[in-house]
C-alpha cells in the first residue's frame, strides 16, 4: 500500500512549499496533520432516510474540515469516529444537504428532504457560471451518466442523439474519426457551421485542435449554449452554437487514485452479402446479352485471372479477407486531492483501436495536469495543460476494392504476393489488400499549455467586495506529420515518396473582469472581456518519383531522380471586447444584456470589425406569491425570451485578399519564373455572416421535481452570407467571396425528465428529447433566382437532392407499343424511366429535375431509460433520425461497372425473364441520364445499453478500496431502416470519389470508405 503513495509522495513534495500546511506519511495513507487528528475521538453510528422514511443508500456523511467520512450502506447505516466536538455534513443527489453538530450524541435519525431547489445550482456560461434559476438563455446540459458510463473515443458520440437541438452524425467508424455537429441547422451555405468549442476557457476551434484531444474521463460538464442571448457573448464565433467542457479538477481530501478501464471487440453493424461465384456467372451471362461487343473469357467467367478459381471450385469471400474483429481497449488512471491551498488532479490515459478493416489502427496517449494554488487569501493561480498524441499508421485495406472482388478473383500473383489486378485482364479495379503492404505514417500532437490566475479584490479591501478580475491564457502547439512510400507491390515500380509535416501555434489572452453586488433583492452582475487570439499554420510538402529501389521508404528522397517540394504559411489574428450585465430581482424577474465586438484578419480592410449585441428576459412565475398555493406539486416555472446577434467568420484566412500565385513559363527556349492572379479575387469589403435569432422557452418542475424539462422554439436569420460567386474568366478571376444572400432555421426543442419510481431498492428513471428543424433559404444573389448548378434553391434547404423522379423501369412492351416515343425517345427495354415533369417528350436536366428532399434530417429523437435494482443499474438508449435523403452509391453504380464487379446482392437488374420493375438492366446505358438513385435514410437505432454493478460497501470495507463498478455496455446494437448498404449514416464514397471532411479537415477519398461498426466492452471503475 505504501507503494501506492510513492509517486504522489515526490509530486505533492512541491505542492507543500505553497500550502503552508505540511504533510505527515502515516501508515499508508497521505493526509494533512490537523488538529482534529489530535484530539479524542468517540463512536457515532446512524440511519439517513427520505421523508417517506425510506433509506438513503450510499449517502455521504463526513466529518466537516477533515478527511474523515464514510457512506450509507444498504440499510442507510452508517458509523464513524469522530472528534469531539466535530460537525457532520449528510449530502446526497438529488437531497438538500444537511450539517449537524454531534455533541454528546451518539446516535443519529437523520432525515434527508428532497432537494427542490435543484435550480440553486450552477451551471458554466459564457466566462462564468450562473444558477440555474438565473440563466435567461438556452442552455443545454449533458448528463453526467451519460459522461461517465459510455466507452467512447470522442465526447460527441456520448452527446449524440441525448441533446436537443443539437444534431451529431458518425459518418464514419474509422477509429479515430471524429463526428460532425450541428446546432439548430445549418445557417451558412459555403462557410463552417460546426459549433465553437471551448475547453476551461480556452477555444480549441480555431486553434486547429478537435475534441479528439480531450479525454472523456477527464470532463466534469458539459453545456451547449443555443440561443443568442448564450452565445452572443462569443460574438463572431457564436452562429453556429458553442460547446462548454469543464475538466475536472481537485478537492480537499487525501488523494484519491481513480482507474477507469475497458476493453471490448468490435463487427459489421450490418454486414452487406456480396453476390457468389454461382450469381457472378450468371450476372456476367446477362451482361453481356445485353452489351454488344462484350464477351466473356469462357462460359464461367468474364476475365483471364478468374478461370483457375472457377475450374477449381475455389472461391474467396473478400470482405472476410479485409476484415477482422476489432480490439478496442482503453485505460486510465488519475490522481485527486488537495490541501488548503493547493488541489490538483492529475490524469494520463492510453486508448488503443484496431479497426475491423485490416490496417485501419489508432492510438492516443494523453496527459492532463489541472492544478489551483491558492497564492494567497485573495490570488488564486493554476493551470489546465494537457499534451495529446495521436498515432493512425498503417497501411490501410480498400473496402471499395473488396466490395468490387468478384469471389473467382486471384488473391496472390505466381510470386506469392499480392495479385495488383485480382480480375486481370480487368485493371479498373486493383487488389484491396495492396495497400497493406505500405507502412505509412500519419501522427499528429497537441500540446496545450492553459492557466489562469483570479484575483478577488474584495480580499484586499473590502469596500471591493464583489469585484474580480482573472487572466485566462493558452498555447497551443500542433506538429502533424505524414510520411508515405508506394513501390512495386503498389504499381509503383519507379516508387513514389511522399512526406508531409505541418505545425499549428497558436495563444489565446483574456482578461475579465467581474463584478458582483447585491442591494436587498437586487442581484447585479457585471463581466466585461478584453482579448486577443494569434494562430500560426506552416507547412512543408516533399514529393519523389522514380528511385532506385524501395528498401529506404521516403528516408532518402534525395536519391531520386524527380524531386518536388511545396511550403505555405498562414497568420491569423482576432482583438475582442465584450460587455455583459446580469440583472435579477428577488430571483423572479431577470434581465440580460451582451455587447460583444470582434476584429479578425480575415475579413477585408474596409470591414475588420462587427458589433453582437443580445437583449434577454426571464420570468421565474414559481417564485411569486400568488404560486404559494400551487407549490405542492409546481417546483418550478420559468418564462424565457432572447433576442440577439452573433456572427460567423469561417472561412479560409486571405480570402478577402488579392494573391499572386507562381508558374513555370517557357520563354526563349529557357524555364521562367512568373507570377500570375490568384483564381480568387480579392474583396475589401468582405464581412460577416450575421445571424439573428429570436428563441422562447419555457423551463418546468413537476411533483415534487419528479417531471422536470423545457420546451424551446425558436426562429433565426442569417444575412451577408460569405457565398463563393463564379465569375466571368474575362475579368481575370474565376470566383470570389461575398456577403450576399439569407437563410433561416426555425424549430422546436423538447427534453423531458422523470423519476417514474423511487423505491428503496428500485428506481426507474426516463430522459426523453426531441428537435424539429427546418431550415430554408430566403435568398442567393439578390434576383430571387435559383442556382441551380449548386443545387441551391429559394425556399429549399441548404443542402437538398436535386434529381430526376423514376417511375419504373421501360418493358419491352411499352417500347413494342412506342410508348416511350413522346417521353423519351432514346429509351429501350430495361432502361430507368424518369418522369417527364414539363410534358415536352424528352428528359432534360433543366426541366425535368426536381427537389426531392433534404441531406439532413427534419426531426430527431431520443428516449433513455434508467433502471437500478440495488447495486445493479441497467440503462438504454434508442435513437431516431427522420425525415432525410442520401444518393445511394451502390444503386448507382456506373452503368458500366455492374456488369463488370460484384455487387451487393440485394440489388438486382431487369431481364427479359423477371421483367422488373425497381431494377434497371444491366445494359451500359440503362441510366444515362445519371440519376443518383435518392433513397430514404431515416433510421431508428438501439445506440447503447449498459449493465453495471457497484461492489457493496460491506465488501468494500472488507477489501480496503474506495469503490467499485463493473459494466458491460454494447453500442450500435440494432438499426432499423430501409437502407440499403452498411448503415445509412455511414459516408460512402463511389470509386475515383472524395469529399471535404470538416472534423478532420481534410479532402478524404474512396479509400477512406469503412462499415458502421458496433462494440461490446467490458469495462472496470476502480477507487482508491
Amino acid at each position: 500500500m505504501k507503494t501506492r503513495y510513492l509517486v504522489l509522495t515526490m509530486a505533492l513534495a512541491t505542492f507543500s512549499v505553497f500550502s503552508g500546511k505540511a504533510f505527515a506519511h502515516d501508515s499508508d495513507e497521505l493526509y494533512p496533520v490537523s488538529a482534529a487528528s489530535q484530539q479524542q475521538t468517540k463512536k457515532i453510528t446512524g440511519v439517513v432516510t427520505d421523508q417517506t422514511g425510506e433509506t438513503v443508500i450510499g449517502a455521504n456523511v463526513s466529518v466537516k474540515g477533515t478527511s474523515i467520512g464514510t457512506i450509507t450502506n444498504l440499510d442507510g447505516e452508517f458509523s464513524l469516529d469522530v472528534p469531539a466536538g466535530a460537525t457532520l455534513q449528510v449530502s446526497y443527489i438529488g437531497y438538500v444537504p444537511q450539517e449537524i453538530q454531534v455533541g454528546n450524541q451518539s446516535v443519529f435519525n437523520i432525515v434527508l428532504n428532497e432537494d427542490t431547489q435543484a435550480l440553486d445550482e450552477v451551471v458554466v456560461v459564457g466566462y462564468g457560471v450562473q444558477k440555474k434559476s438565473d440563466v435567461t438563455g438556452s442552455v443545454t446540459s449533458v448528463s453526467k451518466e451519460r459522461l461517465g458510463k459510455l466507452p467512447v473515443t470522442n465526447v460527441l458520440q456520448a452527446v449524440q442523439g441525448a441533446a436537443a437541438g443539437v444534431t451529431i452524425t458518425q459518418t464514419s467508424s474509422i477509429p479515430g474519426d471524429a463526428p460532425d455537429a450541428l446546432v439548430r441547422g445549418r445557417n451558412s451555405i459555403n462557410a463552417n457551421s460546426g459549433p465553437y468549442v471551448v475547453v476551461d476557457g480556452v477555444p480549441i476551434s480555431k486553434s486547429g485542435g478537435t475534441l479528439n484531444d480531450i479525454n472523456p474521463n477527464d470532463i466534469e460538464s458539459m453545456e451547449i449554449l443555443k440561443d443568442a442571448s448564450a452565445t452572443a457573448i462569443y460574438g463572431t464565433n457564436g452562429a453556429n452554437g458553442v460547446i462548454l467542457i469543464t475538466t475536472k479538477r481537485g478537492a480537499n481530501g487525501k488523494p484519491t487514485v481513480r482507474y477507469n478501464g475497458y476493453v471490448g471487440i468490435e463487427d459489421f453493424s450490418n454486414k452487406m452479402d456480396f453476390r457468389t461465384g454461382t450469381e457472378m456467372t450468371q450476372l456476367y451471362r446477362d451482361y453481356t446479352a445485353v452489351n454488344e461487343g462484350k464477351s466473356m473469357f469462357n462460359d464461367y467467367v468474364k476475365y483471364e485471372y478468374e478461370a483457375e478459381n472457377q475450374k477449381n471450385g475455389l472461391e474467396t469471400d473478400w470482405i472476410d479477407a479485409v476484415s477482422k474483429t476489432g480490439i478496442i481497449q482503453n485505460h486510465g488512471l488519475n490522481v485527486s486531492g488537495g490541501a488548503e491551498k493547493v488541489k490538483y488532479y492529475v490524469s494520463a490515459d492510453y486508448m488503443d483501436q484496431k479497426g475491423i478493416i485490416e490496417g485501419f489502427n489508432y492510438k492516443r496517449y494523453s496527459i492532463r495536469t489541472n492544478i489551483d494554488m491558492n497564492v494567497t487569501d485573495y490570488l488564486t493561480v493554476g493551470t489546465n495543460s494537457y499534451m495529446v498524441f495521436h498515432n493512425r499508421d498503417g497501411g490501410r485495406a480498400n473496402l471499395l476494392m473488396a466490395e468490387a472482388m468478384t469471389p473467382y478473383a486471384t488473391m496472390y500473383d505466381d510470386e506469392g504476393n499480392y495479385a495488383i489486378y485480382p480480375m486481370y485482364s480487368e485493371t479498373l479495379f486493383t487488389n484491396p489488400l495492396m495497400w497493406t503492404t505500405q507502412k505509412p505514417q500519419r501522427r499528429q500532437n497537441n500540446i496545450n499549455i492553459n492557466g489562469y490566475a483570479d484575483l478577488d479584490f474584495g480580499k484586499i479591501w473590502s469596500p471591493l467586495g464583489g469585484l474580480k478580475y482573472k487572466f485566462n491564457g493558452g498555447y497551443a502547439y500542433m506538429p502533424k506529420r505524414e510520411n508515405s512510400y508506394e513501390g512495386a507491390t503498389m504499381n509503383k515500380p519507379s516508387g513514389y515518396a511522399k512526406i508531409y509535416n505541418s505545425e499549428t501555434a497558436s495563444y489565446t489572452i483574456e482578461n475579465i473582469l467581474s463584478y458582483s453586488k447585491d442591494i436587498e433583492k437586487h442581484h447585479f452582475d457585471i463581466t466585461a472581456l478584453y482579448a486577443a487570439s494569434r494562430r500560426k499554420f506552416q507547412e512543408v510538402t516533399a514529393e519523389a518519383e522514380k528511385f532506385i529501389d524501395d528498401e529506404l521508404l521516403w528516408n532518402n528522397m534525395g536519391s531520386a531522380e524527380t524531386q518536388k517540394t511545396g511550403s505555405k504559411t498562414e497568420l491569423y489574428t482576432t482583438v475582442s471586447q465584450m460587455g455583459r450585465l446580469n440583472y435579477s430581482y428577488d430571483s423572479r424577474y431577470l434581465f440580460t444584456v451582451t455587447v460583444r465586438r470582434d476584429g479578425s484578419s480575415v475579413f477585408g480592410d474596409n470591414n475588420k470589425y462587427g458589433v453582437f449585441p443580445s437583449v434577454a428576459l426571464g420570468w421565474n412565475i414559481a417564485n411569486e406569491s400568488f404560486m404559494e398555493s400551487q407549490q405542492s406539486w409546481l417546483n418550478n416555472l420559468k418564462l424565457r425570451a432572447s433576442y440577439g446577434k452573433s456572427g460567423n467568420e469561417a472561412i479560409g484566412v486571405y480570402q478577402s485578399r488579392v494573391k499572386m500565385d507562381v508558374n513555370k513559363l517557357p520563354m526563349n527556349g529557357a524555364s521562367s519564373t512568373a507570377l500570375h492572379p490568384n483564381e480568387l479575387m480579392g474583396n475589401a469589403d468582405l464581412s460577416w455572416e450575421t445571424t439573428k435569432s429570436f428563441n422562447v422557452g419555457v423551463d418546468f418542475g413537476l411533483f415534487n421535481n419528479r417531471i422536470t424539462g423545457n420546451v424551446d422554439a425558436y426562429f433565426s436569420t442569417t444575412n451577408d452570407l460569405l457565398l463563393e460567386r463564379n465569375l466571368p474568366r474575362i475579368s481575370g478571376y474565376n470566383k470570389v467571396y461575398a456577403n450576399m444572400g439569407e437563410t433561416a432555421n426555425k424549430g422546436i426543442e423538447l427534453t423531458l425528465n422523470t423519476r417514474n419510481i423511487v423505491k428503496k431498492d428500485f428506481t426507474w428513471s426516463s430522459s426523453i428529447v426531441f428537435s424539429w428543424n427546418k431550415n430554408e433559404i430566403k435568398d442567393l444573389y439578390g434576383d430571387g433566382k435559383d442556382d441551380v448548378g449548386n443545387k441551391w434553391f429559394i425556399g429549399q434547404p441548404i443542402s437538398v437532392i436535386y434529381d430526376y423522379k423514376k417511375v419504373g423501369i421501360w418493358q419491352e412492351d411499352e417500347i413494342a407499343a412506342g410508348l416511350h416515343l413522346d417521353w423519351d425517345p432514346q429509351a429501350k427495354a430495361g432502361d430507368l424511366k424518369l418522369a417527364d415533369i414539363n410534358g415536352d417528350g424528352r428528359i432534360t436536366p433543366d426541366e425535368d429535375k426536381v427537389v426531392q428532399g433534404q441531406t439532413t434530417p427534419k426531426w430527431i429523437g431520443g428516449i433513455t431509460n434508467t433502471f437500478t435494482y440495488k447495486d445493479f443499474s441497467l440503462s438504454f438508449f434508442i435513437q431516431t433520425v427522420q425525415g432525410l435523403k442520401k444518393n445511394n452509391s451502390y444503386l448507382n453504380i456506373a452503368g458500366d461497372e455492374l456488369g463488370r464487379r460484384n455487387s451487393p446482392s440485394e440489388i438486382g437488374y431487369w431481364t427479359a425473364e423477371n421483367k422488373s420493375n425497381e431494377w434497371k438492366s444491366l445494359n451500359d446505358n440503362a441510366n444515362k441520364y445519371s440519376y443518383g438513385f435518392p433513397k430514404d435514410a431515416s433510421f431508428t437505432r438501439l445506440k447503447d445499453l449498459t449493465l453495471s454493478y457497484n461492489l457493496p460497501q460491506s465488501a468494500i470495507d472488507k477489501i480496503g478500496i474506495g469503490g467499485l463498478q463493473m459494466y458491460v455496455s454494447g453500442r450500435n446494437l440494432l438499426t432499423f431502416t430501409d437502407w440499403l448498404g452498411w448503415d445509412p449514416e455511414a459516408r460512402q464514397i463511389g470509386r475515383g470519389g472524395n469529399t471535404w471532411d470538416d472534423t478532420r479537415n481534410e479532402r478524404v477519398y474512396d479509400s477512406s470508405n469503412y462499415p458502421y461498426t458496433r462494440s461490446f466492452v467490458f469495462g472496470v471503475n476502480l477507487t482508491f
